[in-house]
């Protein structure tokens, strides 16, 4: 049975909304996508205009948004009245309900509710955490060691993230527990998001072991809740802050269910993202010897000999370049979804209740238009006035409107204060001939990352785990 299209209007000065080559009866465009995701949505932009409709599912069309100012109208202007899309339905379904996934006044009322875990003062107290937690893991490279640092980076953004959310309120043992069940929560996702839904319904291993896994999460963050609803004092830490959070139109605290939804989103929304973007800066460093000197210097300059600090987060301009244009080259987002919920004008076209939209953040900032060289990495091009020179919606690191990253100044803070502190202690050295490219899953990650640890040549000494802890 062919599947019901229905009609998208143009207006006179509208051209027809072109379908992507590829497409073929009852599969779509999956055989290119499976073939080169990221490479077939980089092609349309430049063999297509500002949308062009692609089909990811039998039956369901998607609309790819292209331009710029259209993205930002997408997010922006019209932000309020759409829904998240399939990718973020699919994420509620695996994780709960959260303000990751939450659209329209709920998501409103979700973003002012958890504000407070995200304020500059809660974000301060969590560097010390954060900086402990990359020194445990430099104590355990050798020099000399051949690293996997992609996997290093998400074990390393993972304990971050927990410590930061659960410094106070578990034990040790507890901790790694939590820790290899969100491991394994974490790459279950982005398989099933990607998956057709009936896959995940076969009593299959993988399924066991996710469906196992969220559930000893939401139990041991269930039992520290009520552990903390016993002691009656707060911990500290974020999970101690989303207790007392407070819905300003009810009163109402969070439920224990969604408290859970709210870490297990955070922890797959953030560790994956975050640890992709240390990756990419460390493979970087270790590509352009003049950038690492550059960054080592200021270090230097600005730390001297104490540990990074969160004041110090904005006292250091040029790594923070670095950390800007990996977000520009590297970034992590695939396909960012939305959905009509009524029918919607888009520039010219008028687009029917139930379209499908998205565009994809890794395209568009590779975009030649608006970055000269775009594959050429250099924090400089960010010296000068670029970012306020860029069409609206040309760059969005952590996306824009109503629904615009709520963790992205934690994000930033544990990108600086790991790269700080990392590349104070150890550089890392790449194989002759060595490239690293991407591959897009549930979010764009590199490939295997294997390194060479060494110790830096002007450090004296490795810090030890316990460095300005």
């Amino acid at each position: 049975m062919t599947p019901r299209r229905e009609h998208i209007l143009v207006t006179a000065a509208a051209p027809p909304i072109p379908k992507a080559a590829g497409w073929l009866p009852l599969v779509g465009h999956a055989i290119p996508l499976l073939r080169d995701n990221l490479g077939f949505i980089a092609s349309l932009r430049e063999a297509h205009g500002p949308v062009v409709e692609i089909q990811l599912q039998p039956g369901q069309r998607t609309i790819i948004v292209q331009d710029p100012e259209l993205i930002r109208t997408m997010l922006v202007t019209l932000g309020p009245d759409l829904d998240k899309g399939r990718f973020f339905d699919k994420m509620g379904q695996l994780l709960g309900d959260s303000v990751v996934t939450a659209a329209g006044r709920v998501h409103t009322r979700k973003r002012r509710q958890l504000q407070p875990a995200f304020t500059h003062t809660e974000i301060a107290s969590y560097v010390d955490t954060m900086r402990e937690q990359v020194n445990l893991a430099i104590g355990g490279w050798t020099p000399g060691q051949t690293l996997d640092v992609r996997e290093a980076m998400v074990g390393l953004s993972l304990d971050m993230l927990a410590k930061t959310v659960f410094s106070g309120s578990l034990d040790e043992e507890t901790f790694r527990r939590l820790r290899a069940d969100l491991s394994v929560v974490m790459s279950g996702v982005g398989t099933r998001i990607m998956m057709p839904d009936w896959v995940e319904r076969l009593p299959l291993p993988f399924n066991r072991r996710f469906n196992d896994a969220r559930d000893a999460v939401r139990a041991t963050i269930s039992n520290a809740v009520d552990e903390l609803k016993a002691s009656e004092h707060a911990t500290g830490d974020m999970l101690s802050m989303l207790l007392h959070a407070e819905d300003e139109e009810t009163g109402e605290q969070l439920s224990e269910h969604q408290i859970c939804s709210e870490i297990l989103t955070l922890a797959v929304a953030g560790t994956e993202t975050t640890a992709s973007v240390l990756s990419w800066v460390l493979y970087e460093l270790a590509r352009s010897r003049d950038i690492e000197d550059r960054v080592h210097t200021e270090l230097d300059e600005v730390l001297g000999d104490h540990p990074v600090t969160f004041d110090d987060l904005t006292q250091l301009p040029y790594l923070n370049r670095v950390i800007t244009e990996a977000l520009r080259l590297h970034h992590t987002g695939w396909l960012v979804t939305r959905r009509t919920i009524t029918e919607t004008r888009l520039g010219p076209w008028t687009l029917p209740a139930g379209t499908e939209l998205a565009y994809c953040q890794h395209a568009l900032h590779r975009d030649p238009q608006h970055f000269p060289d775009p594959l050429r990495f250099d924090p400089d091009r960010w010296l000068d006035d670029t970012q306020t020179r860029l069409s609206p919606g040309a760059f969005l690191p952590f996306g824009a409107g109503k629904h615009k990253c709520i963790g992205d100044r934690l994000a930033l803070t544990e990108l600086i204060t790991a790269i700080a502190t990392i590349t104070r202690a150890v550089r890392f050295e790449l194989a002759p001939g060595q490239t690293v490219r991407p591959v897009a899953l549930a979010t764009v990650r590199p490939r295997p990352m294997q390194m060479t640890v060494r110790l830096r040549e002007s450090s004296s000494r490795k810090p030890s785990a316990t460095t300005g802890s």
